[in-house]
């Protein structure tokens, strides 16, 4: 497990919730007019693309190659990720309970706790995560905690069963793996970002990542501590805010570090079954000295009744 990654709960092969179960909404598509005419959407043009990298620097382990050509029909994606504000709608219609909700508790990122907090359960194996009761999505730093002032920042502690609820209601779906790095690329292939491959060109900050020694000195040299929010650095070529950094992304599909091997040529789906969904983007915890996944051609995975304080989603709808 990596610093940047989110922790998980367990999971396994064949079922998708080791712990409470997900909550079916029962609704048709006469509620998409609510929630998906909120979304800013970017048009993605169908044609074909180089996906993944064979960078040495990357991480084999995770399946980020090899290189291979991708077709996909022309869809929409949503501007930025889910906001607060969004999902709180969503919840107010539908009376929503988080999977962190039904579990007591999510994963909180240890800095961003306040120094008198009370002493926490921390990760084994990377002790700067706290499993806080009481942290949600409406109270993300456990409890007392609130959203109050953070409508247009991206929705967290929502595990992958979350988000397929909300896009369910809004008649919407969640990104499969190729159509995120298709429209995060924003048309540039070949390259780490989506303006290129230097993580700051000109000393420009272009995403919220960890800046400073990790996990103990976050400096916010990038003006930011935590999440920021949604459209706070310039759009991709594809209209794309946020796409790498931030808060990692839930897709669609399953994840295999096997499966750019074997993956359909057109509008491929992901593995049929697994243990994991497929996680992109990296997040505002991703530090080059221990984690090197804020970029397009990389991926992560957790299991889909896991939520932290870094990871979100955002959605698709066909063209």
């Amino acid at each position: 497990m990596d610093a940047c990654c989110a922790p998980g709960r367990e999971g396994g092969e064949g079922h998708e919730h080791s712990g409470p179960q997900p909550i079916s909404l029962g609704l048709g598509a006469g509620s998409a007019g609510v929630s998906a005419g909120a979304h800013e959407w970017c048009e993605i043009p169908g044609g074909t693309f180089a996906m993944g990298t064979e960078d040495p620097q990357g991480y084999g382990a995770d399946g980020e190659g090899p290189i291979h050509q991708v077709t996909l029909p022309s869809f929409q994606i949503s501007a930025t990720t889910v906001t607060n504000a969004q999902f709180a709608r969503f919840v107010e219609a539908t009376g929503h309970q988080t999977t962190a909700e039904q579990f007591g508790s999510s994963f909180v990122f240890a800095g961003l706790l306040p120094d008198d907090f009370p002493p926490t359960p921390a990760v084994a194996e990377v002790p700067w995560w706290r499993d806080v009761q009481g942290a949600f999505w409406n109270s993300p730093f456990g409890p007392g905690s609130s959203i109050d002032d953070m409508g247009d920042h991206p929705v967290v502690h929502v595990s992958w069963f979350d988000a397929q609820a909300y896009a369910q209601w809004a008649g919407v779906s969640l990104p499969t793996e190729a159509q995120w790095e298709r429209a995060a690329r924003g048309g540039r292939e070949g390259h780490h970002f989506p303006w290129g491959d230097e993580r700051e060109p000109g000393g420009q900050h272009r995403m919220n990542v960890f800046q400073g020694q990790f996990p103990g000195n976050d400096t916010g040299d990038d003006g930011f501590i935590g999440t920021c929010p949604v459209k706070s650095f310039p759009a991709n070529d594809f209209g794309l805010y946020e796409p790498t950094g931030n808060v990692w992304e839930w897709c669609a599909d399953w994840f295999s570090p096997n499966y750019y091997r074997e993956s359909l040529k057109l509008d491929p789906r992901g593995p049929a079954a697994g243990q994991a969904r497929v996680t992109r983007g990296g997040s505002f915890l991703c530090h080059d000295s221990y984690c090197w996944r804020y970029r397009t051609d990389s991926r992560s995975q957790n299991t889909p009744d896991s939520s932290a304080s870094n990871v979100g989603f955002r959605v698709v709808a066909m063209s």
